[in-house]
């Protein structure tokens, strides 16, 4: 998938009015998740993504890749996201659920299945219940 079939598809399964507010939700979610998972883990998502998708995981890297991800749960996340993303809580919500799912469906092998497993359990959902399922 290249960049603008993944923002095109943020875009259209959000409901957004334009791309920039695709990309900014791509941008929120996935910098948030970058400073949550294990940095090389991060990395191994980033090297299946679109280089310009890609980047917003890398951004957060310290210690050249060798740090572990900050701790913090789904509230916290979901701050994270709307403060980036500029919107409340409820649509931060939503849009971290889309670009994860499209992020699962950009990338192979198991690799989202290692976000998972790396995420604490109130956390987990955003990957798994996907733009339609209950979260």
């Amino acid at each position: 998938m290249n960049h603008d079939e993944f923002i095109a598809k943020v875009q259209a399964r959000a409901h957004l009015r334009g791309r920039e507010q695709a990309e900014r939700a791509c941008r929120a979610t996935l910098e948030t998740l970058g400073e949550r998972i294990p940095e090389g883990l991060a990395e191994h998502v980033a090297a299946q993504l679109p280089h310009e998708i890609a980047e917003n995981l890398r951004r957060t890297e310290v210690m050249g890749g060798l740090g572990s991800g900050e701790h913090f749960g789904r509230e916290e996340f979901v701050q994270r996201v709307a403060r980036r993303a500029g919107v409340g809580k409820p649509q931060a919500t939503y849009l971290a659920r889309v670009v994860l799912e499209v992020t699962g469906e950009a990338t192979q092998g198991h690799v989202m299945e290692k976000v998972c497993d790396s995420l604490p359990q109130d956390l987990r959902p955003f990957v798994t219940a996907g733009s339609r399922g209950h979260l």
